[in-house]
């Protein structure tokens, strides 16, 4: 359980609150910082578990718990420094949102627990989300860019759910809910 893609998600889960406070603190600068570290290290634990086959279901489960804090916190930290700026494309901010809540309680009431599927697509929507985030904050609000990471979001959701209603019991780490299809049809 102690290795380093582990630890790198550990230290998202220990950085959300820390980011919510800074943006509640107006601290902007300091918030941008430790976003970027956290969104950085989100991209090397995944690419280290693969890559030294460090992967754990353990590891998948605090991984997306991680994620889910640290992508929540952004969106504090947008609120509190973008509001303006974001306020009249809200309705897509908030169709992504609902879709993401859906496809994340659905494994939820069908399997008692939180999933952890990390597919593909959702890997996608992190580095569009990250770089739009990132260019929010470091260069300013790109419509563009904000419409094709809210589109990418939710096609994504759409198919973790689609992967929700498919599976039979939960898995870690799937790719896509085509390769559990043809996996199914074997």
């Amino acid at each position: 359980m102690l290795n380093l893609p582990n630890l790198l998600s550990g230290f998202r889960l220990a950085a959300a609150p820390v980011l919510v406070g800074l943006a509640l603190g107006g601290a902007r600068g300091a918030f941008a910082g430790l976003l970027t570290v956290a969104l950085l290290s989100d991209a090397l634990d995944g690419w280290i578990a693969r890559r030294w086959n460090l992967r754990t279901e353990f590891g998948a489960r605090l991984d997306s718990a991680a994620d889910t804090a640290t992508y929540v916190a952004a969106l504090v930290g947008v609120f509190a420094f973008e509001a303006a700026a974001l306020a009249p494309h809200l309705p897509a901010l908030y169709a992504f949102i609902a879709f993401l809540a859906l496809s994340t309680l659905a494994p939820v009431l069908k399997f008692g627990r939180p999933g952890a599927y990390h597919l593909t697509l959702f890997k996608l929507t992190a580095v569009v989300q990250t770089v739009a985030i990132l260019w929010l904050f470091y260069v300013d609000f790109n419509v563009p860019l904000f419409y094709l990471a809210m589109a990418v979001g939710i096609l994504a959701c759409l198919e973790d759910l689609a992967v929700t209603l498919l599976l039979e019991a939960p898995v870690a780490d799937a790719r896509s809910f085509f390769a559990l299809l043809r996996q199914r049809r074997r």
